[in-house]
């Protein structure tokens, strides 16, 4: 190879070695892409993780005794809301025209659950706000600070026990030397994954050393989808439904 063709070979590398840092360098600014509609107020930040646009609406006097609900973003501007677990697979569901995996009852008692245990969680950290732990519920004047962490603790312990010691996925009878590193996933670490973890079921599967086929996935969502309607309690299909309007939503306990 003469010096010109060699000199030719390092600059093509180096071009080489450029485009693929702008690339690299665009892929990660893509991640943090933050849309015009929300303002300038809200930096690029690729670290956020997945983020889904809401508009934020609210109840305005019309005429002199009605009312009408418009968009009360500053502005008229919406905003960024961080996705979770149920969010990733709503989007990804409705990207193949698919229904939503879950109902909307499921997504707020899992979502609820997430709540609990990280303010559980944070209990015994400085400046934890003895307000944001007591949650007033039927007959209940909220206690102090240790009736409050108490409180949630038996809460906890409640939807665990309501999730229950089954397995979503089991490995039958199958030689150690065949299955590999595949071992059952239990109910409750499918809920703590999703909910708590925020993992996907892909992400379910290969920590228990699953391949990932749609039919396992399915396997996992109809478990999750029976776990979370357990947490919510038994429900009596003899008695009507009432929706509570107040200050917070009725004890789900009793």
């Amino acid at each position: 190879m003469s010096v010109i063709e060699d000199i030719w070979a390092r600059m093509e590398e180096q071009a080489e070695r450029q485009a693929a840092e702008v690339a690299r360098l665009d892929a990660v600014r893509a991640k943090g892409y933050v849309p015009s509609e929300v303002g300038p107020e809200i930096p690029e930040a690729p670290a956020r993780g997945p983020v889904r646009m809401v508009e934020m609406m609210a109840s305005y006097p019309k005429g002199d005794d009605g009312f009408e609900v418009k968009p009360s973003g500053f502005m008229g501007r919406k905003t960024l809301q961080r996705a979770d677990s149920f969010d990733v697979m709503a989007a990804k569901a409705a990207r193949h025209k698919k229904p939503a995996p879950f109902s909307s009852s499921q997504v707020a008692m899992g979502r609820f659950y997430r709540d609990l245990v990280e303010k559980h969680a944070s209990a015994g950290m400085k400046c934890s706000s003895m307000e944001s732990l007591s949650q007033r519920g039927s007959g209940s004047d909220g206690g102090g600070y240790m009736d409050a962490v108490l409180r949630d603790s038996a809460r906890i312990a409640a939807l665990h026990k309501r999730i229950g010691d089954g397995s979503a996925l089991v490995v039958r009878r199958i030689r150690p030397s065949a299955r590999g590193s595949r071992v059952s996933i239990t109910d409750r670490r499918l809920v703590d994954i999703i909910c708590l973890e925020e993992g996907t079921m892909s992400d379910v599967l290969r920590a228990h050393g699953w391949s990932v086929k749609s039919d396992h996935i399915k396997a996992l969502t109809q478990a999750l989808r029976e776990a979370l309607d357990r947490m919510m309690g038994p429900v009596n299909p003899q008695k009507a439904s009432a929706v509570h309007f107040g200050s917070g939503c009725l004890p789900i306990w009793e």
